[in-house]
């Protein structure tokens, strides 16, 4: 006897590079999945599955934009799927169809997360609807929620402190670049605000709706930052027992902001040229390509058009990054700027710390204006919220302005010293390539077994898993080991 409910197509006919986003289909009749395919049609890749038991799985495996669940094609309550759909991933716009309108089933199903509730027959114009209300409703909550990260940051270019000429031509710079679409490099020493300023100019952006995602390059490991970056799939290398998405892909629509990009080394460099060029890129393991419509904003605190000078950057990358480019002042070279941004900054956190103080005596003024802050705002906002936790007065006296002594590096010798610790890591780069393919070779002649490289190579199990993952080998027979 056949099967009278048939199953959907895994797939649908359009390609993943013309596709907006991603939608999976929960759906044992086929209704719900032919309705969609027809509304959607370019705008989505589609993926559709029939056994309810793979829908949790096949979420946390992959990513997708929108989920549709057929409550007519479960077995079990469609309350409990929504609380477990919504733990996993809160963010997750869900939609449920039935042939059934059941006020009742409806606003169980609404207060339980869903995003909307369509019942057949479903027009095309209306699930578009609806799937655009509920990306959204999505990218308008993933905003909140960064917001709430940073809760005492309001992203105003009309809130910034710029009293000094050079902030001045900065902000107006800056305020010019978020109008338009191009890449940006903002450049400026560690803690003048190089973070905030780049959330600014995305919120202030066409791109405002969208994810603003935010990589430090010189707090993630040379080894671990491709993956990071552009994702990898399960069995890539010994330890990826699942796929990750990328922060590429995380940030599509909107900006990625890759800060300390400086430090990043050349190899990884001519990946991250392909994407800025193509926007397009595999995933660690993988060879699917995936295209992303990502804004990029750069930041250094080095000289990059020194490092292209002498070999440490790509010239190619740098002159793509920076298609416009702005360098933020120094706290010292903005003096008038610093009781205005020590005020702004003291409200701030006597708010987050529950205190109410009345500003500083003169003292602590002449005592903030006086200082050089080799660390720039940064550096400030530490000095204040010290003086606000230790102040036990109604002002903020100067002996709780604790700064220390720091004796500064004169430009020169700042080079110097970075020139060395660049050519320490083109060095450790170097013997690490040799090694990777001192490695490779040996892993090829025994077949890609880990167990017979390692006893050829005279190290343990253990230490060649971990010399693999070091090193970034990765090869397809290891999914099935």
């Amino acid at each position: 006897m056949k099967d009278k409910h048939k199953k959907p197509k895994e797939y649908s006919p359009y390609p993943c590079s013309k596709a907006q986003y991603r939608a999976l289909v929960f759906d044992r009749r086929g209704r719900t999945h032919s309705a969609v395919i027809v509304a959607l049609g370019k705008k989505a890749e589609v993926r559709s599955i029939s056994d309810e038991d793979e829908i949790l799985n096949e979420i946390r495996l992959n990513q997708y934009d929108l989920v549709f669940l057929d409550n007519d094609s479960l077995s079990g309550n469609i309350i409990d799927l929504l609380h477990i759909l919504k733990i996993s991933d809160p963010f997750l716009p869900i939609i449920v169809t039935s042939e059934f309108e059941r006020a009742e089933v409806i606003v169980a199903v609404m207060r339980g997360g869903a995003s909307d509730f369509l019942v057949h027959p479903i027009s095309p114009v209306r699930i578009c609807i609806s799937c655009d209300k509920a990306i959204k409703i999505r990218d308008q909550r993933f905003e909140i929620a960064y917001h709430r990260r940073n809760q005492d940051i309001v992203y105003d270019f009309n809130d910034v402190i710029a009293f000094s000429p050079a902030m001045q031509r900065a902000l107006k710079s800056l305020v010019e670049f978020a109008k338009v679409d191009a890449n940006i490099l903002i450049s400026g020493e560690a803690g003048t605000g190089k973070s905030f300023l780049a959330g600014t100019v995305h919120f202030n952006s066409r791109r405002r709706e969208r994810p603003f995602v935010e990589v430090n390059c010189s707090k993630i490991r040379l080894d671990l930052l491709e993956s990071e970056l552009f994702g990898h799939e399960k069995g890539a290398f010994p330890g990826a027992d699942k796929q990750r998405i990328g922060r590429f892909e995380q940030a599509n629509g909107g900006t990625i902001f890759l800060s300390q990009i400086g430090r990043m080394d050349l190899e990884l460099q001519d990946n991250l040229i392909r994407v800025v060029e193509k926007k397009s890129f595999e995933r660690v393991g993988g060879n699917k390509t995936i295209n992303v419509d990502v804004r990029i904003i750069a930041a250094t605190n080095r000289d990059l058009a020194r490092q292209v000078d002498e070999g440490f950057f790509h010239r190619e990358l740098y002159h793509k990054l920076s298609e416009l480019a702005v360098s933020l002042p120094a706290l010292r070279e903005r003096p008038k700027c610093i009781l205005p941004l020590a005020e702004a900054l003291l409200q701030r956190r006597c708010l987050a710390l529950h205190r109410e103080l009345e500003g500083f005596t003169e003292n602590a003024r002449i005592k903030m204006q006086n200082y050089d802050w080799p660390g720039n705002i940064r550096q400030l906002a530490n000095t204040i919220e010290r003086a606000v936790i230790l102040e036990d007065g109604m002002q903020v006296h100067a002996h709780n302005i604790v700064l220390p002594k720091i004796k500064r590096e004169s430009r020169e010798d700042s080079f110097e010293k970075l020139r060395e610790q660049q050519k320490e890591i083109s060095a450790h780069n170097s013997l690490a390539r040799q090694e990777k393919e001192l490695f490779t070779k040996v892993l090829e002649e025994s077949l890609w077994v880990q167990k017979n490289a390692a006893k050829r190579l005279g190290i343990s199990t253990r230490a060649m898993l971990y010399k693999i993952r070091e090193l970034g080998i990765a090869h397809s027979h290891w999914k099935d080991q």
